[in-house]
């Protein structure tokens, strides 16, 4: 009988960071079951994982579609799997996805995850963008997944109000809003939106790190960074560029666990 777990992505505290809900399959479910699920649990991510020989087959779904590439279920997958003895804590888990192979490693406590580079190129900012963020770009680029929008300051990316149904307009997955941080404990700030997908604000995206770290380690010529999305609920991500691959690393803490009941 498939297991469900509710987990709280890139944080150490309770009711902060990103909740996502992991779901524990013997055998590979029907896409449909699994997005009636998703939308059940209406959290911005819903992962299905099942054993294979090698790892895992992973899928990650919001409330309406299924996406490509998401980081904070996946960490919150890893930390499923590990705290419950499925895979021991000393062993890398590989995941199988549409992304490629994606592969996550126990150091201590914090879960580093290693996953592809997504680089940005500049674009000309689409007319609605403006409209929905009214900013003053300092740069837009876009990359097979989201807009990147930088700004001069960090509060303007805490204190944006977009609107979202000129978001929604636009056929990306998400934008990702992000200046350097005024903050000496990080070194940028990011949020990221996507009414397009269903999730009009994702708490903590580890997807979005993919694109913001190659895009600031050309701003300041580094490659390691600790980085925080300023949501509401908020998460610090840590980032490592290595190569074309980008390692994310970052708590998370299950917080309900409960099983389907099947008729």
């Amino acid at each position: 009988m498939p297991k469900i777990f509710h987990c709280d992505a890139f944080t150490t505290e309770k009711f902060k960071g990103n909740p996502a809900a992991v779901c524990l399959l013997d055998k590979p479910a029907d896409a449909n079951w699994m997005q009636s699920v998703a939308a059940e649990m209406n959290l911005s991510e819903t992962a299905f994982l099942w054993p294979r020989e090698d790892g895992f087959d992973l899928r990650w779904f919001t409330p309406t579609v299924e996406v490509d590439l998401c980081g904070h279920a996946t960490l919150a997958s890893a930390q499923v799997l590990y705290e419950n003895g499925i895979v021991p804590a000393h062993e890398e888990i590989r995941f199988f996805t549409k992304s490629g192979v994606l592969k996550i490693n126990r150091i201590g406590d914090v879960l580093e995850m290693d996953f592809p580079a997504e680089p940005a190129t500049e674009i000309l900012p689409p007319p609605v963008l403006l409209r929905a963020l009214g900013v003053a770009p300092l740069y837009v680029g876009q990359n097979r997944m989201d807009i990147l929008v930088q700004v001069g300051e960090d509060s303007i990316v805490k204190e944006l109000d977009p609107d979202f149904h000129e978001l929604a307009q636009i056929p990306t997955r998400g934008i990702i809003l992000t200046s350097r941080s005024s903050d000496s404990r990080y070194d940028f700030v990011s949020r990221f939106f996507a009414p397009r997908v269903g999730i009009n604000e994702d708490p903590v995206t580890g997807s979005a790190h993919c694109c913001l770290g190659p895009f600031w380690a050309r701003q300041l010529d580094k490659k390691d960074f600790t980085a925080f999305q300023a949501s509401k609920r908020s998460g610090i991500v840590h980032v490592r560029l290595r190569g074309d691959r980008v390692l994310l690393g970052g708590h998370a803490i299950i917080l309900l666990r409960g099983e389907f009941f099947e008729k």
